[in-house]
């Protein structure tokens, strides 16, 4: 089918489809269009929202279907491949070879990704290990301060599945304020952050410490290669009124004033341009998913900025240009973006 006619067929099925990326409707045209008119025949009309409990036994019927097919011998090796390097390429084999798309979703009258999906969180061994200790709590806030909503990476350090790391951290509460920053607060942040960089700087070489003293500008700031690494419950702990998710947002903005001299990046032609700029490096990615960008390297698409205000914008720019975002893949989003919104920057440049 062309792309238009694909579009067409779908949209009886799928009444959001036209907020749908082009490529995203070539895979669904692929996986799920025939699919569809056969529930159609039937009678059955293609479903979104929470599985039934009889979905979810037939996903379970269509993984155990499929092992048994393919010699495969755990719905991990399976849904989970990247888990297991040695032996992805023979799975990845065995898969097409025994079209895993079509057999994964039979008898399912759902888009073929979420019927995946659902299947990944059904036999995440992650998945199912009950309450968290304080201990992990301790631990999530962590990795979430080193590594930011990276829940791949921090899934497989506290080894949870990575909804539930997401979900866990979303609980997390703290008695803050909520308001504008005070001047005070301000002060308290930088001093806490200046105190731990300190820290850093002489342990890792000592003589960088005496340039840093003698010096009353802010030259300290240009050592924002660590601001990774900083720990922000410390920093939090200091500051007192504040979340450390807030610290860490607040000093983004102090870093990127400082390093940029005060430019308005996103301003003007120069806005323009860092968005343009944007959108095409994360297409470039191809990543399905925003934990597999590399958003440092992003960074310098922008400027000398720090990776959190790259995901800042990125987030005001989906928000802002991608109708019905939530209900789409990250992939969707940068489909989205980059033949809708893209064509349109350019032309405003």
């Amino acid at each position: 089918l062309d792309l238009d006619t694909a579009r067409q067929e779908l949209e009886e099925f799928i009444p959001h489809v036209k907020n749908i990326s082009d490529s995203s409707v070539k895979k669904m045209a692929g996986r799920d269009l025939m699919r569809f008119k056969e529930f159609k025949r039937q009678g059955i009309a293609v479903k979104f929202g929470r599985f039934t409990q009889k979905e979810n036994q037939q996903i379970q019927k269509n993984v155990e279907e499929f092992l048994s097919l393919t010699g495969i011998d755990s719905a991990e090796k399976l849904l989970f491949t990247s888990r297991y390097p040695e032996i992805k390429d023979t799975i990845h084999r065995l898969k097409t070879e025994h079209h895993f798309c079509e057999k994964i979703s039979e008898g399912i009258p759902r888009p073929w990704r979420l019927i995946y999906y659902r299947a990944r969180k059904m036999f995440d061994p992650n998945n199912y290990k009950g309450r968290y200790t304080k201990e992990e709590i301790e631990k999530l806030k962590k990795y979430q301060a080193l590594h930011g909503n990276d829940w791949k990476k921090i899934s497989e350090l506290m080894s949870r599945s990575n909804l539930s790391v997401a979900m866990k951290f979303s609980e997390i509460k703290s008695a803050i304020n909520y308001g504008p920053w005070t001047k005070e607060e301000t002060q308290k942040l930088m001093n806490a952050v200046k105190e731990v960089m300190r820290r850093k700087l002489k342990a890792e070489n000592p003589s960088s410490l005496s340039s840093l003293e003698e010096s009353d500008s802010d030259l300290w700031i240009d050592r924002e290669k660590l601001y990774q690494q900083l720990p922000w419950t410390e920093i939090e702990s200091k500051v007192g009124s504040r979340y450390w998710r807030q610290c860490k947002q607040k000093w983004t903005s102090v870093l990127t004033s400082k390093l940029t001299r005060g430019q308005q990046l996103y301003r003007g032609t120069n806005g323009l341009q860092a968005k343009i700029n944007l959108i095409k490096r994360l297409y470039e990615t191809n990543a399905e998913d925003a934990s597999e960008v590399n958003w440092d390297e992003l960074s310098h698409a922008i400027g000398d900025v720090p990776r959190a205000y790259v995901q800042t914008k990125f987030y005001k720019l989906k928000v802002s240009s991608v109708p019905l975002w939530k209900r789409k893949t990250f992939s969707e989003i940068i489909d989205y973006l980059y033949e809708k919104k893209l064509p349109e920057l350019e032309e405003q440049l």
